[in-house]
């Protein structure tokens, strides 16, 4: 790629920008959220037509701005937020338009034949014939990552393509992306996770304000030197948690039962309960009964049975208004189709839940001006350079991140759910949602927080919990558990853990 230009009005998010990729090398490309990764990526992917530079495949130049020329160049891209027909099953996503016939017909058999192959091929477990919109957030991601793979891509580009991995799935995605440059596959990998960079990459580009600060080779770089480049200062990467003694239960579940959206039995027998002035951490592979649990105490899911207690007083129906209502704030995992409303500009995205409360309206008419105040306030407390006029579908993954989590702690919640609450967010931003987290914590919030990745749970949490099938199987005091015994409760092993 060279001299790579790109505005979008008065965003400058490519500047010049030259990039080499060699086959049989992975070149991480790294920076923060608005940095001009993924517009780059998809400038390289056909999927973006840039103001200036062109790009070349051999030597030879590459049409701009035309997806189907890249892809027969062999240049794949499995995007951060995914392209999937959610009505369709896997296997009709997989092979879209490239079906296997038999006469006038698809053959339906072969079809899932040839997407089992792939799975066992590249060792990604997923069932062909389930529905997309059935299937978990990771699965999905699974499903991406196999569309392009079976193409057999030359230039293999991935937008955080860990962000809903558990660690063990994200090593045998490494293992595999190694066993892809060992053939010559060029893989370009845009991820947030600076010791995964560190870990895999042969090559490193930063990028800060649409422009390459540094390409360096990673032998020589800490995790330290990485966010200095990201971000222009020093970054404190350690979370500072100060001992905290928690106050009464504010929440708390017995014998809580759930169906999923198939009508099977997610939970079962949940008991859990979260004080004031504490972070309780779930871990747990994706689909063992995280989201149900999220939703049931947020209101988005009915219990089949159980009991749920606030403040010591037993309720029959939690509610979406009714959590609102009792100072429950909600940071959901997909932050696209739960977090946010994209075609509505930030001023009405961060007033979604509060608009009929003063001093945001009186009787049936809003005051602007106090929303707009609002609405600067969060927007600079998290560092996104955006108006309150500007649409959330126009901001990057994770600046909609910073949007949810501002709101959600605007009004200082009793109880925060906080879902993957740090998925697609840039270093520096990361460290600050840490903070508040922790700050939210020391005011006396009590704090649900689920995440797939283990070492924000161990920065973060005063104990854990694992969910395994449904139910809770182990529980640890954070300063007693270890990764490999949170691996082992994950997998359904309970040794040396308190179920």
């Amino acid at each position: 790629m060279r001299g790579i230009s790109k505005h979008f009005g008065s965003v400058h998010a490519n500047t010049s920008i030259d990039l080499d990729i060699h086959p049989g090398k992975v070149h991480a490309l790294l920076g923060e959220n608005g940095a001009g990764k993924s517009t780059l990526m998809n400038i390289l992917a056909g999927f973006v037509r840039p103001d200036a530079g062109q790009v070349e495949i051999d030597a030879r130049p590459l049409p701009l701005a035309d997806p189907r020329a890249a892809i027969d160049a062999g240049i794949g891209m499995v995007h951060q937020h995914f392209q999937l027909v959610p009505s369709l099953s896997i296997t009709a996503n997989v092979l879209l338009n490239d079906e296997p016939q038999s006469g006038l017909f698809i053959d339906e058999a072969a079809a899932h034949q040839q997407v089992a192959e792939l799975c066992r091929r590249f060792g990604l477990a997923v069932d062909p014939r389930a529905r997309v919109r059935d299937t978990t957030v990771a699965t999905q991601q699974k499903v991406e990552i196999l569309k392009v793979l079976r193409r057999e891509a030359r230039v293999l580009i991935l937008d955080e393509p860990t962000a809903v991995l558990t660690p063990s799935e994200v090593r045998e995605l490494f293992a595999f992306l190694v066993e892809l440059r060992a053939h010559g596959t060029a893989i370009v990998l845009i991820t947030h996770k600076l010791p995964e960079a560190l870990g895999i990459a042969d090559r490193l580009t930063v990028l800060r304000g649409g422009r390459v600060i540094a390409t360096k080779d990673p032998t020589s770089l800490t995790t330290q030197d990485l966010a200095r480049m990201m971000v222009g200062r020093e970054v404190l990467l350690d979370v500072a948690k100060p001992s905290h003694e928690p106050g009464d239960v504010v929440f708390a579940a017995h014998a809580l039962a759930a169906r999923d959206d198939r009508g099977m039995q997610a939970l079962q027998g949940v008991e859990l309960e979260v004080r004031a002035g504490e972070i309780v951490g779930v871990a747990g592979v994706d689909g063992n009964g995280q989201t149900e649990l999220v939703e049931v105490v947020a209101g988005l899911r009915p219990a089949s049975s159980g009991t749920i207690e606030w403040l010591g007083e037993t309720i029959e129906d939690l509610s979406v208004l009714g959590q609102m209502r009792r100072g429950i704030g909600y940071i959901p995992e997909d932050r696209r189709s739960r977090g946010l409303v994209l075609e509505m500009d930030l001023r009405a995205n961060v007033i979604l839940r509060r608009f009929r409360e003063e001093p945001l309206s009186k009787g049936l008419q809003l005051d602007r001006g106090v929303i707009d105040r609002q609405t600067r306030t969060l927007l600079d407390r998290y560092g996104v350079t955006a108006s309150p006029d500007t649409a959330a579908a126009n901001l990057s993954g994770g600046n909609q991140q910073k949007i949810v989590v501002g709101r959600e702690l605007l009004d200082a919640p009793r109880l925060l759910i906080a879902s993957q609450p740090t998925r697609g967010v840039d270093i520096g931003a990361t460290q600050f949602v840490y903070d508040q987290l922790v700050a939210a914590r020391d005011r006396g919030a009590a704090i649900l927080l689920v995440s797939f990745d283990l070492d924000e749970l161990l920065a973060l949490s005063d104990r854990l919990v694992v969910m395994y099938r449904g139910q809770i199987n182990a529980r640890f005091a954070n300063t007693a558990v270890s990764q490999e015994e949170l691996g082992a409760a994950m997998a359904g092993s309970v040794s040396g853990a308190r179920a």
